[in-house]
């Protein structure tokens, strides 16, 4: 019988079960069995909403904002990579955080960051405010069950509303947006539960499988060494052979002489 699969994401901080959108889209949510065709299209429009006007302002508060980038953001992941990964895998996400940006937003006549700042922050903040008027007073984006829009933005907004930043440009427009964060708070408390690191997904511990592996192939690799190194120290040694040593008679020691005075 096949193992089971096993799913790995991003580890939980500050009050969350991951600080990974995707992995927060996938941990917990049911199926949208129960919505009508309409809601369905809704769904499918909301979710391409906050891919294209609220993630490029994620990716820049998280990656590219140098105050959040090396005060949070850099330590944290660098904090749950093994080494020597850590040192190499935070500047890689986040040149491309910054790369994704300018091939998404870089149109003519916006090309470099600090003139796309603005405009991104600008849709991000009225994305915001669709999602707001949307849930309205609601429990749900679709009544009192949650859907695969709910996992959507709770995905993307969990991380900003509980990452503790230096630079809050976005924090504090989502924060004045109190059903959003409600929202926010009630999936924690209803779908998530508190464990002995934090808040976890309802179900077995959570550990870093990657982790783990690599430590246990060090392991493995280090008592190999230490057995074959053992394994020589008992094996005998072979001693050096001596090569026999040719004595040549008077007359040919004679010949030799000679033949070296001779030009």
């Amino acid at each position: 019988m096949a193992a089971p699969l096993e799913l790995s994401c991003w580890g939980g901080g500050w009050g969350l079960p991951s600080v990974h959108s995707e992995s927060l889209v996938v941990m917990k949510y049911n199926a949208d069995c129960e919505l009508s065709a309409k809601q369905g299209a809704d769904t499918l429009a909301y979710i391409a909403l906050l891919e294209e006007k609220l993630l490029p302002a994620v990716l820049h508060t998280f990656w590219v904002e140098n105050d959040n980038y090396f005060t949070v953001t850099k330590p944290w992941f660098a904090s749950r990579i093994p080494f020597p990964l850590s040192l190499i895998l935070p500047g890689r996400m986040s040149r491309g955080a910054l790369n994704r940006i300018l091939l998404t937003r870089g149109e003519p006549p916006l090309y470099h960051i600090q003139e796309v700042e603005a405009q991104i922050y600008r849709d991000a903040k009225e994305c915001l405010n669709l999602l707001s008027n949307r849930l309205g007073t609601s429990q749900f984006f679709f009544g009192d069950t949650p859907s695969t829009l709910d996992a959507y933005v709770f995905g993307f907004l969990a991380p900003l509303y509980k990452v503790r930043f230096p630079k809050v440009h976005l924090q504090e427009h989502l924060k004045q947006l109190s059903n959003l964060c409600r929202l926010c708070d009630d999936i924690l408390g209803s779908y998530f539960r508190h464990g002995p690191m934090g808040i976890s997904p309802a179900g077995p511990e959570m550990i870093d499988v990657n982790l783990r592996k690599l430590t246990q192939l060090v392991n493995k690799e280090s008592n190999l060494i230490e057995k074959m190194d053992d394994n020589l120290r008992q094996s005998p040694q072979l001693l050096p052979r001596k090569l026999p040593t040719l004595k040549l008679t008077p007359a040919e020691e004679e010949n030799n002489s000679l033949q070296r005075l001779s030009p």
